[in-house]
């Protein structure tokens, strides 16, 4: 033995005792660790095979009836020599550089993944390939020191008795790659349609990007997360030496196919509750590849008499109606938080969730409302300025309508629920304030966001961007069905949350707890508040339509669509004793709802009697106790009746109904021959212009090619009708370019017709090259009456223009595409969605207005406003472009009141 040389003897004894006796314990307790770890490794035993993957099983909440079997669809190993180089190289790059260089652990990664586990219980991984492989063939997927020690024990005794070829190969054959692939020759096929040896290495590097999570990672669900980590796996190629520089920027994107291969291996609704099972475990730290390859009893909370409820109150409803129509239910026991029915769609895994789709929920969030106003101590029975329309300041001078401009000038806020006005709750939603509304409903269950997007504000284009209006109260904000029926559970539950859950507790083949769900009750709202809710819509039940035998409570509502009479959202919304349910019908992108009789789809009709017929199915044979009586919190003199004007019925409580749309219309003038009718009109003009009134008309009928005008080439500031004309143009100039609106440029667009946002409006003018590029372009579309201003509100425009303006937004030899028209049109179409006024004053129910309007008070005329109104009113016989223009009006009610009277005495005479 060679002898330490005599130089370092007399070195270390230099060392003070303490130094040297800490040295001696340090290599005394490093001798010690690694005998320790060795007999550690040596006696844990390795399984001679790993065990085969077996199926799990879903059942319904009695842990006995089987809902569902999730499983492997898809598993053929391979030989390693049929693994391109570059597909290993991959996998490698992504999951383990130094795969050849250790024995199976790498000692830096496990001592920062045991030290994350003790202090953060983070979970913290940087395991190896052979790790991976020892985790997912032999070993569960809890997030433990014990289970992390075991794993590097096993990976140890793994590299001893199989050379790294075997482990490589092993490990690609068992690996999850999502779409039920398991095993990279199921993913060859899942994703590419081919076999691995025929992947490329840049196709390799696409499932390679999946194995970190396997559900993102489909580039089908998340595309720029898996571009992102694939181009990071080719720069850590490239630095490896296996591809040659600058391939990850200048290489395309590899072609994936767009369905899951898996998407109907369980059809149905049940379909979709196995995906929203599934990802509730892997929320709980659960991997997808154990819940499919563990054989896990999963017992949820769906109940099997409330889903067969759920599915025959919906198969009912909806056999032999429109194939469009879309339906989608969620009931939640607030007691605890447990979905005891869902239904998202019947087309089965891996499709769109109509219960977790954002939708506006219109007059079910008035309840939310109504809650925060209590909380402030305004009492259920406060009487409100129920007269429709009104102005409020929130809505930049727009009238807000009720549903059929139902009249109740002074409305307690119960009556107003029942009857769903508008204009009281609006109103409440001011004095309460719309931010409060919304932190309630922020407690009863909303989520703060939706992705990156911040839930119940205004999105860019609206109003106020980022901010919430009044609005709220009337349910203008979008939240999904499954949200809505936290709000509902938490509402029934007495003011207390339970958050929303599937899955009631997970177990191994073995009997071992991997999984058990525990409910954190918090109390959010007052008991008494929640029962005076819950009292004020069972009225609503007693005027739609009692539960047979069960005491209900419940909100219907209808998001109006665009300009029309029709709806695209209809709800209903209430609970039971025990157990609340939303229940939603729509379209997957939204449009008008009908039944196939053509009759519009409301709340209080299908979604209605789906929600009673599920009701009575699911609590059948249950004791239902009665709802809490109301508490009457609050007080009963803090309403707005101050704001009533004029002389209306000041009967407490009294619905009466109110002027409705074509009221102002007169169709018995509309006699003789077209001339006959024109000289009529035009002489009752005349009267108008008589008292004083400076406007003009233009009229066109599209479908028999008539046409009159009553001072129609008299010029008049434009106010914000020429907003149409800068679209127009801003189209025109992208269509030259050969390129579609910028992001940005769609933003403004559609605040500028939408919102009228002057703003927006100024950008446009400044990207179409201000007054004389907006010339340019109106030369082209054939309005040579319009004269643009530098201000473009001072640009002056005749009602002939106006009307030749719609006639290029509808005639096909347009200078504008078809693309292009059909965008106006959808804008301008969403105008005045909830207050139809102006033009549209002209038409009747069921035909549609696309119309654009302008106001404006100018301080040069005493305060004299500018009234204008264009647009196009169309229906099944009726295809027109109508365009009155006018100024000098003493206030802006006025000013509208005389535009709709002189619309409707167009019609009226011209009987179009």
């Amino acid at each position: 033995m060679r002898e330490v040389p005599a130089k370092v003897v007399a070195w270390f004894r230099r060392w003070p005792r303490w130094g040297r006796r800490t040295l001696a314990a340090v290599i005394v307790a490093q001798l010690a660790l690694g005998l320790a770890a060795a007999g550690y490794v040596v006696s844990v035993d390795l399984p001679p095979d790993p065990a085969p993957p077996q199926a799990s099983v879903l059942f319904y909440r009695d842990g006995r009836t089987v809902l569902a079997r999730i499983g492997l669809t898809d598993r053929t190993d391979v030989t390693l020599d049929r693994v391109p180089s570059g597909v290993r190289q991959a996998f490698l790059a992504a999951e383990d550089r130094g795969f050849h260089d250790h024995h199976g652990v790498s000692v830096r990664g496990l001592i920062r993944a045991l030290w994350s586990n003790v202090v953060s219980d983070s979970g913290e991984g940087a395991s190896t390939i052979t790790q991976q492989y020892v985790r997912n063939a032999y070993l569960t997927q809890e997030r433990t020191v014990g289970r992390k020690a075991k794993e590097a024990a096993l990976a140890v005794q793994v590299e001893f008795r199989f050379d790294k070829d075997q482990i490589l190969e092993r490990y690609l054959n068992t690996i999850y790659f999502g779409r039920g692939a398991y095993g990279i020759e199921a993913a060859a096929h899942a994703y590419f349609g081919t076999s691995t040896d025929q992947l490329t290495t840049y196709q390799g590097a696409v499932l390679a990007a999946m194995v970190k999570d396997p559900t993102r990672g489909d580039p089908v669900v998340d595309p720029k997360w898996t571009k992102d980590r694939w181009q990071w796996i080719l720069r850590a190629m490239i630095e490896a030496g296996w591809l040659p520089a600058g391939a990850a920027d200048r290489t395309p994107y590899p072609a994936v196919a767009p369905e899951s291969v898996t998407a109907a291996t369980i059809g149905g609704p049940i379909g979709l509750i196995a995906d929203r099972v599934e990802d509730e475990l892997v929320a709980a730290g659960i991997t997808r590849q154990q819940i499919r390859t563990g054989g896990l009893n999963i017992v949820t909370t769906l109940d099997v008499t409330a889903q067969q409820a759920a599915a025959t109150s919906i198969g009912t409803a909806l056999a032999g109606q429109p194939k469009e129509l879309r339906p989608a239910l969620v009931a939640i026991d607030p007691r605890d938080g447990g979905v005891r029915a869902y239904h998202g769609g019947d087309r089965g895994r891996g499709f769109y969730d109509d219960a977790l789709a954002a939708r506006p929920p219109a007059s079910t969030f008035k309840p939310v409302a109504l809650a925060a106003a209590e909380e402030l101590g305004i009492g259920f029975q406060s009487y409100y300025n129920g007269t429709s329309p009104r102005l409020f300041t929130g809505r930049g001078g727009a009238p807000l309508y009720n549903q059929d401009n139902l009249q109740c000038p002074v409305c307690p806020l119960d009556l107003a629920m029942v009857h769903s006005l508008n204009t009281p709750f609006y109103a409440l939603a001011e004095k309460v304030g719309p931010n409060r509304i919304r932190d309630l409903a922020l407690r009863l269950g909303v989520p703060a966001k939706y992705g990156d997007q911040a839930t119940m504000v205004d999105l860019k284009g609206e109003l106020t961007p980022g901010r919430t209006r009044a609005d709220i109260a009337i349910g203008r904000y979008a939240i999904t069905p499954a949200d809505l029926a936290t709000v509902y559970a938490t509402l029934a539950g007495g003011g207390t949350r339970v958050d929303r859950h599937f899955v009631e507790s997970v177990t191994v083949a073995g009997g071992g707890v991997l999984h058990e769900h525990e409910a954190e009750p918090e109390r959010v709202l007052d008991a008494g508040v929640a029962a005076d809710v819950g009292a004020v819509l069972s009225q609503v039940v007693d005027e739609e339509g009692e539960v047979p035998g069960i005491e209900a409570a419940a909100k219907t509502g209808s998001q109006q669509y665009g300009n029309t009479s029709d709806s695209s959202d209809a709800w209903t919304a209430g609970w039971a004793s025990g157990l609340a349910a939303v229940v939603w019908v729509g379209r997957e992108k939204p449009g008008p709802i009908r039944t196939k009789k053509g009759r519009s789809i409301n709340g209080d009709g299908m979604p209605y009697d789906i929600f009673k017929g599920f009701l009575s199915g699911a609590l059948t044979g249950r004791k239902t106790p009665a709802l809490p009586p109301a508490s009457h919190v609050g007080r009963m003199d803090t309403g707005d009746l101050e704001t009533i004007e004029g002389d209306v019925d000041m009967e407490p409580g009294r619905i009466y109904p109110g002027p409705q749309k074509g009221d102002l219309v007169d169709r018995s003038l509309a006699v003789g021959s077209w001339s006959e009718r024109t000289d009529r009109l035009t002489s009752a003009l005349g009267k108008y212009t008589a008292t004083g009134l400076d406007f003009s008309v233009s009229f066109v009928d599209r479908k028999t090619g008539r046409r009159y005008d009553y001072r129609g080439d008299r010029a008049f500031e434009t106010a914000s009708v020429v907003k149409t004309q800068l679209l127009a143009a801003l189209l025109l100039r992208a269509q030259d370019e050969d390129r579609e609106l910028t992001a940005a440029e769609s933003r403004w667009v559609r605040k500028m017709i939408v919102a009228s946002d002057n703003a927006a409006a100024v950008k446009v003018y400044d990207r179409i090259g201000g007054a004389s590029g907006l010339r340019e372009q109106l030369t082209r579309l054939g309005l040579d009456d319009t004269e643009p201003n530098t201000r473009f509100g001072f640009s002056t425009t005749t009602a002939n223009d106006q009307t030749r303006m719609i006639a290029a937004l509808t005639k096909a030899d347009s200078p504008l595409t078809e693309d292009s028209r059909t965008l106006i049109l959808g804008l301008m179409g969403q105008v005045n969605a909830d207050q139809t006024w102006g033009v549209s004053a002209a038409s009747f129910e069921g035909e549609q207005t696309a119309q654009k309007n302008g106001w404006v008070s100018r301080t040069a005329e005493e305060g004299r406003w500018i009234i204008n109104s264009t647009g196009r009113i169309s229906g099944e016989k009726t295809d027109v472009a109508l365009s009155v223009l006018s100024h000098g009006h003493r206030n802006q009610p006025d000013g509208i009141a005389t535009v709709e009277q002189i619309a409707a005495l167009t019609r009226s005479h011209l009987g179009w």
